[in-house]
C-alpha cells in the first residue's frame, strides 16, 4: 500500500526530469533565426532559413535539390568556430558558400560552386556558420567579405 502512496509523486520525479531534459532542445530550436539580413555596401539583404545543425543534416545540406528561391538559403551551424569544408556532391544547384564567424562576420565566400562537383571548397579560417544561398547571389546584392550577418532572433 505504501508504493501506491508514493506512485503520484514518482510519476511527478519523471515527469519532471522528462520536461528538464527536453526543454534545452525546444529553447535552441525556438532560438533559430527563421529569418536572417545580410548588411552590405548595398544595403541589407533579407533571407529566410533552413536550419542544418545535426551532423545528419549538415551530411545532406542541399543535396539532391534541384530549386532553391532566390532570398533562401541553408545555414549550418557548426556550435563552435572551427575550421571546416564542403564539397557538392549529389548538388545539381551552383551555390555561393558565406563561410561566417561566431560574431556574424563573412569571411569568405566561395562563388558559384560547381553542381556535383568532389572539389574540396575550404572555409578559409576558422568559421561557426556557413550560409549557401543560389549561385551568383552574392555577386547579385554585393555580398562580400566582411558583410555582417544579423539573425532575426538571437542564435
Amino acid at each position: 500500500m505504501r508504493d501506491i502512496a508514493r506512485l503520484p509523486a514518482r510519476l511527478a520525479a519523471f515527469s519532471f526530469l522528462i520536461l528538464a531534459a527536453w526543454l534545452p532542445l525546444a529553447v535552441h530550436a525556438a532560438e533559430r533565426a527563421r529569418e536572417l539580413t545580410i548588411e552590405t555596401t548595398s544595403g541589407p539583404h533579407r533571407f529566410s532559413v533552413e536550419w542544418a545543425t545535426t551532423d545528419a543534416e549538415r551530411e545532406r545540406g542541399l543535396m539532391f535539390r534541384k530549386s532553391m528561391a532566390a532570398d533562401h538559403g541553408m545555414m549550418f551551424d557548426f556550435g563552435d568556430e572551427e575550421p571546416v569544408a564542403f564539397w557538392m556532391k549529389n548538388t545539381p544547384l551552383s551555390l555561393d558558400m558565406l563561410f561566417i564567424a561566431d560574431d556574424g562576420t563573412v569571411k569568405r565566400i566561395a562563388h558559384r560552386a560547381k553542381p556535383y562537383s568532389l572539389d574540396v571548397i575550404p572555409s578559409g579560417a576558422a568559421v561557426r556558420y556557413v550560409f549557401e544561398i543560389v549561385g551568383g547571389t552574392a555577386d547579385k546584392l554585393g555580398i562580400a567579405p566582411g558583410a555582417k550577418v544579423v539573425f532575426g532572433t538571437s542564435h
